[in-house]
């Protein structure tokens, strides 16, 4: 499992030759915990992160792991948010109303603000893009 999520990571971030930043193309999310490792390690690094396309799901905790500081976004960004859920062993899927909580809680506050007036975070996943998005992160340049 980890194999291949350690390729689905290098299909979907990008890094330039000098690794001065990493750009998220193309996310669809995953397990968390692999996430939150990767982005610990992108932190320490001290590398801006782009996001150029969509980051759904546990992509969006770069927002709470990375520094609201090396984060941009382009007009092609897009953020999928969906409340947490737990996969068993045969695949069926359950909801984790505790673990949506704290991630929810560990996002920055402009996102939470948005995720609540939108809802909050369900089984529905919301989107968040364009304007609203740019207000929250600059632009990369």
């Amino acid at each position: 499992m980890r194999r291949v999520l350690s390729a689905v990571l290098f299909v979907i971030v990008a890094c330039t030759p000098a690794w001065a930043e990493v750009r998220i193309e193309a996310s669809p999310g995953g397990e968390a915990s692999s996430f939150v490792e990767y982005f610990k390690t992108l932190r320490q690094s001290g590398q801006r992160v782009v996001i150029d396309g969509p980051c759904f799901s546990a992509c969006t905790l770069v927002l709470d792991i990375i520094p609201h500081s090396r984060i941009c976004v382009t007009p092609r960004a897009v953020l999928g948010f969906h409340a947490a859920k737990l996969v068993d062993q045969y695949g069926n899927e359950y909801p984790a109303s505790d673990v949506t909580r704290v991630v929810a809680a560990a996002y920055p506050a402009p996102i939470r603000n948005w995720i609540n007036r939108h809802g909050g975070l369900t089984r529905a996943p919301i989107f968040l893009y364009g304007r609203e998005l740019w207000a929250m992160y600059p632009h990369c340049r």
